[in-house]
């Protein structure tokens, strides 16, 4: 198994950097770039332009890794692996719509919130559905940290695994919001999953968190601060697809409550900030949301931000392991 997950690792690394290096002129050539929020921080505007659509070069990684690492485990009939994969790729090409959108309005703006949200619960209660259906997922709740299992009856189990399905993607996705912050954060998640698949020997969920782990260690060279390409919402929103069908996929869904913890404070931050606003008639609880955004105005770096980001997740990655190592 280490052996697999090692190769994993290495392909998904690799391929990713040499897709990288091609892919980023190409997108240089087609004007892919990155619209800046009218609203977003001023400093933000010197981004104008940078490509976007860049998660292309770790979903090409990752894809590549599962699929022929995997390929043993597709004879002998395990498609864990391929069930994660084809999620992800299936929010990936939401998001990809999305940026193709904004680039061609030329504007920060792509499809309307209804229909993301939409598109997004379809694809969430299709992937729960096959996942019960072939046996890989029960509608018993395991509850990390105290080791035990509830059952929850059938339709509550859709509605509550559609909740937490499109509520991930699009704290990942609102995560997206400053050099390598969101590869940063996504690392240790993909780190402790690995972590995890290794100790309950869950082969197919290590092939993919090992060729995640690797694809996004790749990308950050090239997205690291001063980034060179942005994700953009076809990677964020792969990302947010691929953590959550690997929680899921390990009948863990739970975990997400403490190993998304840095996904979880953007999203309320920003929740927060709005329906403050609205109720108060203008006024906020933050400078600026989300919560990422507050501490830039607050006068930190993206070095910084990446940095105390990317610790704090990596002590919830590990709190979250130690919180299933019974299992």
């Amino acid at each position: 198994m280490l052996i697999l997950i090692s190769i994993s690792f290495a392909v998904s690394f690799t391929i990713t950097v040499l897709v990288g290096l091609v892919l980023i002129p190409a997108l240089r050539r087609m004007k892919a770039g990155q619209m800046i929020q009218e609203d977003g921080p001023v400093w933000h505007k010197g981004k104008q332009g940078t490509p976007t659509m860049g998660g292309l070069m770790f979903i090409a990684g990752i894809t590549v890794a599962v699929l022929a690492v995997g390929i043993g485990e597709i004879r002998e009939g395990r498609l864990g692996h391929i069930t994660v994969i084809a999620f992800a790729l299936v929010f990936a090409a939401i998001g990809l719509f999305d940026d193709y959108v904004k680039l061609k309005k030329k504007q920060n703006l792509g499809l309307k919130a209804k229909q993301k949200f939409a598109l997004q619960l379809f694809v969430a209660l299709g992937y729960v559905a096959i996942m019960h259906m072939i046996g890989n997922l029960t509608t018993n709740l395991y509850i990390p940290f105290i080791d035990i299992s509830v059952h929850i009856p059938l339709p509550i189990y859709y509605i509550f695994a559609s909740f937490v399905i499109v509520g991930t993607v699009n704290s990942v996705n609102i995560t997206d919001g400053a050099d390598g912050l969101v590869t940063g954060v996504t690392i240790p998640v993909a780190a402790c999953i690995l972590a995890i698949a290794l100790h309950i020997e869950h082969t197919t969920v290590g092939l993919f968190a090992a060729a995640l782990l690797g694809g996004l260690i790749a990308f950050l060279i090239f997205n690291f601060y001063p980034a060179k390409v942005f994700m953009g919402d076809t990677g964020s929103l792969f990302l947010g697809g691929a953590v959550c069908a690997l929680a899921f996929a390990m009948d863990m869904p739970m975990l997400l409550i403490v190993l998304g913890f840095v996904y979880i404070v953007e999203a309320f931050s920003d929740i927060i900030q709005v329906t403050y606003f609205k109720l108060s008639k203008g006024k906020r609880v933050f400078k600026m949301a989300p919560i990422h955004h507050h501490f830039e105005m607050c006068g930190w770096s993206e070095y910084k931000l990446f940095i105390v980001f990317t610790i704090v997740s990596s002590i919830f990655a590990t709190i979250s392991y130690l919180g299933v190592y019974n299992r």
